[in-house]
């Protein structure tokens, strides 16, 4: 494997960084994960103007342009393979030496990149072939500013882990209101009443890309109705479908919910025809 580590692309067992880097000491840093597929990354300058609001919301500088960026997308995946890749971005505060609380000034921000395989796409999004994934409900105990992808996800492992050593793909959140927020590493989509639904953006939940490029994609086909909304908890126990979205599986059906069927328990005819409205638009982004 080859990442890229401030400036330089070097095999991975040779790149270092500082136990004094924040990132290592407090989780101070932003990150974004972009899947391609075949040399061609899926929504990168919707990923880059996502991180560079997490870097504003955070009070870090963007160490690269945009230009600079795609460059270095563009060679960690010719470097890796140009398979079916995840692109790991990650910008800390960096290292001054020591461990202390406040912000320093006068550091330059350490910048990595790194490359991972992930699981194709179908050629034809099939229900009858799609696994369906099984999840659980959990209240969101994560902290407050959730729109910020930033690097400290122990909030979001935990509720991963919970769900995972219970045999679980994934953890459905929701909060004190009984309003579904997200998922552990993912947006909700639900299908009721013919109607796609999703909740609505703010400070409890990541603005995903994958979830826009669904949203977007499905609005400009127009063949099925979908809409931002609350959406609740008792709403997902009776959803004829279920969907999680996040760069890694695209769109993944939910099939069983805290151990009952979702709809009639098999991966739904929606979910197919929106993958297929997917598929064909995730590249104009």
């Amino acid at each position: 494997m080859i990442v890229y580590l401030n400036g330089e692309y070097l095999p991975a067992d040779e790149a270092r960084i500082s136990p004094f880097d924040r990132g290592f000491l407090f989780g101070d840093g932003i990150y974004e994960a972009i899947p391609s597929y075949a040399g061609r990354a899926v929504g990168l300058q919707l990923h880059l103007e996502r991180m560079k609001r997490g870097l504003a919301a955070i009070g870090l500088r963007n160490p690269l342009t945009d230009q600079d960026w795609k460059l270095v997308v563009r060679e960690l995946i010719e470097r890796n393979g140009s398979g079916a890749l995840g692109l790991y971005l990650h910008i800390s505060r960096g290292n001054e030496g020591h461990r202390l609380h406040r912000f320093p000034e006068g550091v330059a921000p350490t910048v990595f990149g790194t490359a991972f395989a992930i699981e194709p796409p179908p050629p034809v999004p099939d229900r009858l072939r799609q696994p369906g994934l099984r999840a659980a409900t959990a209240e969101d105990l994560r902290w407050r500013r959730c729109q910020i992808k930033s690097t400290a996800l122990l909030g979001n492992l935990l509720h991963f882990h919970e769900g995972h050593r219970a045999g679980m793909n994934e953890t459905i959140l929701y909060n004190r209101a009984r309003e579904l927020t997200e998922a552990s590493f993912s947006n909700v989509f639900i299908v009721i009443n013919g109607e796609v639904a999703t909740p609505l953006l703010d400070q409890q939940k990541l603005p995903g890309i994958t979830r826009h490029i669904c949203l977007e994609s499905l609005r400009a086909d127009g063949s099925i109705p979908v809409r931002e909304r609350v959406v609740t908890l008792d709403e997902a126990l009776r959803a004829d479908e279920i969907w999680i979205t996040n760069s890694g599986r695209q769109i993944a059906p939910v099939v069983e919910l805290d151990g009952r069927p979702v709809g009639n328990g098999e991966v739904g005819r929606v979910w197919e025809q929106a993958m297929r409205i997917y598929e064909m638009a995730k590249y104009n982004f």
